[in-house]
């Protein structure tokens, strides 16, 4: 295999330049490690754009009324923010810190999305006083000081209460979010939902305009989310009868896979809007139910394709008849999936694109933890010092997840399309990493 036979996994115009090198966007990525130093990530404008496209085209194809709103989680960024709202998405967001990213980029907010399992009243008054969409209720806790908050400021507020339908969707453990052992959500078996319910409809400040759930991420399998419409909808039919309850928005989250390895399936997003589509038309048929307005909210499948991360090689340690490690200059620091997740990638050399492979190699960041590898057991040609090693699908979680591990500046963010070059993050100084710092 070269360096050339993974660009499927690449962003979608990625190519092989005329030196051999990695290319995206029309700019030489050789080049730009150059440049900008690294670690460096770099995002692909075309495939941010094309998947959010695509979600829209296929699931307002099936459905009348859809708003996709993508997950702030996977990557948080003001003028990302402003990329994909001029492709119609609304946001899904989790913490003041994101609200603060959609006013930075002064985006009207009522197609927010507000979760989180334990809002801080604060947070919950940012929401307010910023005229957030919907405000996704999690837990009786929650409920409770939302009221207040809204008592407080004398206004009123659009909800969706978050229930846990106690369906497994057969992913990492770390990130199963739908089952009834979750720290997530307002349990539909235990008769809390209900209780969360009756609630807030009760509420003069509150109008619970829907319902939601997440499952959890990635997601590979299409049956989970279509088991989980059958039970939200018979627990919103069932309150329905017994307390009025009309359902007028429904949300099954997000989750939606990528693909990460070339040995894993393609995933299609016209398959995920099929079911989903239909499980929530003919489940509403069935019960005799108004079809609501529909909510996804796709993080990673929107941002994980777009984004690569380039390292440099330094120094390299070989263990005979056992394994040979190669460091390079990032690490968990940026990328902490695979020490807390075992997730894999793919790596190939960005200014050696089309040489042949030899021997596996293991990818080491240069923190002071042994879990901190990127990818174990990869073909490359021979590494050597300087070498740039490209990981794609890096555009999700990656920089989310983040940290000043070792006191290390997080890496800058590029955006490039048509030949051009953007700078969305700089890199962080040892000013920036300081700054909070007193005497």
């Amino acid at each position: 295999m070269r360096g050339v036979d993974a660009l499927p996994v690449f962003p979608t115009a990625a190519r092989v330049n005329g030196k051999g090198h990695l290319e995206m966007g029309g700019v030489d990525a050789v080049e730009l490690a150059g440049t900008f130093g690294t670690p460096l990530y770099v995002c692909d404008e075309a495939t941010l754009r094309e998947a959010a496209q695509e979600f829209r085209r296929e699931f307002e194809a099936r459905y009348p009324q859809v708003q996709v709103a993508y997950a702030c989680k996977a990557f948080a960024n003001v003028s990302l923010a402003r990329l994909l709202a001029e492709e119609g998405l609304g946001f899904d967001v989790v913490s003041g810190g994101e609200i603060a990213v959609l006013k930075a980029a002064e985006l009207p907010l009522d197609g927010v999305y507000f979760h989180g399992n334990n809002k801080a009243a604060a947070e919950l008054r940012l929401a307010v006083d910023s005229s957030v969409g919907r405000i996704v209720v999690d837990n009786l806790h929650e409920l409770g000081l939302l009221e207040r908050v809204l008592e407080e400021a004398d206004r009123s507020q659009k909800v969706l209460l978050r229930v846990s339908p106690g369906v497994d969707p057969h992913t990492h453990s770390h990130t199963t979010t739908g089952v009834l052992d979750s720290k997530f959500g307002l349990t539909i078996a235990t008769g809390q939902a209900e209780e969360a319910l009756a609630q807030a409809l009760r509420s003069p400040r509150i109008e619970v305009a829907g319902l939601h759930f997440h499952l959890g991420s990635p997601v590979w399998e299409t049956a989970p989310y279509a088991e989980a419409i059958a039970v939200t909808l018979d627990f919103a039919h069932a309150m329905g009868r017994k307390h009025g309850f009309v359902l007028k928005e429904f949300s099954p989250g997000g989750g939606f896979p990528v693909r990460y390895l070339m040995s894993d399936p393609e995933p299609s997003v016209a398959t995920y809007a099929r079911v989903l589509c239909d499980a929530l038309r003919q489940g509403c048929e069935y019960r005799e139910m108004p079809l609501p307005r529909l909510s996804i909210e796709p993080g990673r499948a929107v941002v994980g394709r777009a984004g690569v991360a380039f390292y440099t090689i330094g120094a390299k340690k070989e263990i005979p008849n056992l394994r040979t490690y190669v460091a390079v200059d990032g690490g968990m620091g940026d990328n902490i999936r695979p020490a807390i997740y075992g997730s894999r990638y793919e790596a190939v050399l960005a200014n050696r694109m089309g040489e042949p492979e030899t021997g596996p190699v293991t990818i080491a960041g240069k923190y002071c933890e042994s879990g901190d590898v990127l990818v174990r057991d990869c073909f490359l040609p021979a590494p050597r010092p300087g070498d740039i090693v490209a990981i794609p699908v890096s555009g999700a979680y990656c920089l989310a997840m983040s940290s000043n591990y070792n006191a290390m500046p997080r890496p800058a963010v590029l955006l490039v399309g048509n030949g051009r070059v953007r700078l969305l993050r700089r890199r962080e100084t040892y000013d920036d990493l300081l700054r909070a710092d007193l005497l």
